[in-house]
């Protein structure tokens, strides 16, 4: 059934269409004040309109006579008339009751689109042969959520993890590995035999041959020539080369799915730049035919911003398809990567869940596949965030300065969480094991609530202790209502009291429902901007009006009338239902008990 704000709306818009203004200025819209849950501003704009009219018409006055029309209708409760022509409202009872055993009976009710589309969704973005760190979070906690509400809409959605496989980073490794270790095959080039199934190398040697290289090449030219003559090597198809390769990014994607799903992420796509690059010098080719790039001091660009400024640096600076050496950038992976998904998937839409810093890129990028006429700019977003920061408020790093590895900030989270309970006595009396198991939720719940509950764009500190609370607006104190109610459920059951139908009656339950109704906006307006924060937001409504109602309403009380606790017990299951299905889609699982 429609939610309770669109059928006040609809009744709201046609009495002002009665009286002959548009329906749109009549829209409802939840309440910031206390006096009712709901308001209709129409009756100022109404006014205004019949002013430009040459009529002059007291806004309360069209208010009153809206009033009587809205109020033949069924949906409406309570209406009254406040300050210059506020409309508000307060739904008939049997309007909530319908719409809270509705939302008993489908928790997802309303959250649908018509037209559902097929979407790619590129987060991750994490490197071969480096282990995860703390910069990879909110992409993965990000685009995690934004994935998994979009699919909740009924999308056909694909998260690619567009692993960074290509490049100089690659020739270090290769040129590191061949000092260690000559006499391998694959630096044979006279080697014709086929090649160890094996990796002659494990993620521990891969992240420790990268710095290794890194570092020499930083002092020392020929180590740094060494490097980039195995990436052009490489890139240039030399057979060894390309089967290290292989090695390198099969080992580090068996590492990564293990990060990853610790952090409770999964891909669709294993993705990264080596897998577009067959596709480059025919795209390259298309390019120059279609006549949008030129030439500029030897390197081949695409102008993308008439107004582009190469002196005062302002405008949107060329894409670079290739440098005057000849060498592919991170603008032409990015564009071949587009033509993959283009003939691979033909998505309606793209979603980039990439840090802001780098915006410019992405512009450029999809300013040049809008030019080859590959895509509608629209087809084509950046969802950029901001940075996680240490007390300081630079990007979180270790106390050395160093780049924190994610399973370390996952573990300092875990131990925290462990804190926090041993503090409070939660769970005191259950085994080790399932102590530790909900150390670990607890400690997942309070990362990922904290990095999702801030607008996308925000920076944030990262604090463990104040995300670890069970007070306020955290992880913890959303789990800890969920398992609450479950709690009353086992209770409940062992009581042999069942869930009935819900009958609303108390404000606190009228509280709580309004509260539920508003799920499939909050997964709406989350998936239209993809800011999961909104979602969060209506997740921690949804358990404070929980705790209001469980606090005003006894549910399980020996002095409550049978019908009364089979009523309250519904729209508890409805309300627990509602919260592990919006958790779930932030990528956050509850505990049985706590």
């Amino acid at each position: 059934m429609p939610s309770i704000l669109s059928e006040l709306d609809a009744v709201a818009r046609a009495a002002f269409e009665t009286l002959g203004y548009p329906a749109a200025i009549a829209a409802v819209r939840e309440s910031d004040r206390g006096d009712a849950p709901y308001q209709c501003n129409g009756a100022m704009a109404a006014a205004g309109i019949a002013k430009k009219r040459g009529e002059k018409v007291n806004p309360r006055d069209i208010a009153a006579q809206a009033v009587e029309i809205m109020q033949a209708n069924a949906a409406m409760g309570q209406l009254d008339i406040a300050g210059p022509g506020f409309i508000n409202i307060t739904p008939a009872d049997a309007l909530l009751t319908t719409r809270a055993n509705a939302l008993l009976s489908d928790p997802t009710s309303g959250l649908r689109v018509e037209s559902p589309q097929t979407i790619v969704v590129d987060y991750g973005g994490a490197n071969v042969a480096k282990p995860m760190h703390v910069g990879h979070l909110r992409s993965a906690v990000l685009g995690e959520a934004i994935k998994r509400i979009l699919r909740a809409q009924g999308h056909k959605v694909i998260g690619d993890v567009h692993m960074g496989d290509w490049g100089l980073q690659m020739g270090h490794l290769i040129s590191e590995l061949a000092e260690e270790q000559p006499n391998l095959p694959y630096f044979d080039e006279t080697y014709t035999g086929e090649y160890p199934s094996e990796s002659p190398v494990t993620m521990d040697d891969l992240a420790r041959l990268y710095p290794a290289a890194s570092n020499k090449a930083k002092s020392d030219t020929d180590r740094m020539e060494a490097s980039r003559v195995a990436t052009a090597q490489l890139q240039s198809g030399r057979r060894g080369y390309r089967a290290l390769l292989d090695h390198f990014i099969n080992v580090s994607v068996a590492a990564l799915k293990v990060g990853y799903g610790n952090l409770g992420v999964e891909f669709d796509l294993w993705k990264g730049e080596a897998c577009v690059d067959p596709l480059i010098p025919d795209m390259i080719e298309g390019l120059k035919t279609s006549g949008i790039t030129e030439l500029d001091d030897g390197a081949l660009i695409i102008n993308v911003d008439d107004k582009w400024d190469p002196k005062t640096r302002k405008g949107t600076p060329p894409v670079m398809l290739l440098a005057s050496s000849g060498a592919v950038l991170y603008h032409t992976t990015d564009l071949a990567t587009l033509v993959d998904r283009k003939a691979e998937i033909d998505p309606d839409m793209i979603v980039y869940v990439v840090d802001q810093r780098q915006a410019l890129h992405f512009e450029q990028v999809f300013r040049a596949a809008v030019k080859a006429d590959w895509y509608e700019r629209d087809q084509l977003f950046h969802a950029g965030f901001g940075t996680m920061n240490g007390k300081d408020g630079k990007p979180f790093k270790t106390r050395e300065g160093g780049v924190l590895r994610l399973e370390d900030l996952m573990e300092i989270m875990s131990d925290a969480a462990r804190d926090r309970l041993d503090a409070s006595g939660i769970g005191a009396d259950f085994d080790a094991e399932e102590r530790a198991e909900i150390g670990r939720k607890v400690g997942l719940a309070a990362l990922k609530f904290a990095d999702l509950q801030n607008q996308r764009m925000t920076n944030y500190i990262f604090d463990p202790e104040r995300f670890t609370a069970f007070e306020g607006k955290t992880g913890p104190y959303l789990l800890y209502a969920v398992v609450r109610i479950k709690s009353i459920l086992r209770k409940a059951k062992d009581m042999g009291v069942s869930a009935g139908v819900i009958a609303v009656a108390a404000d606190t339950e009228t509280q709580l429902v309004i509260a539920l109704d508003s799920y499939a906006r909050a997964i709406e307006y989350s998936a239209e901007k993809y800011t999961p924060h909104v979602l969060c937001e209506h997740i921690y409504r949804v358990a404070q009006s929980f705790s209001r109602f469980y606090a005003d309403c006894p549910i399980l009380a020996d002095d409550v009338a049978d019908e009364v606790k089979a009523s309250r017990l519904a729209l508890a299951t409805a309300t627990l239902a509602q919260l592990e299905h919006g958790l779930n889609l932030l990528g956050i699982e509850a505990p049985e008990r706590m």
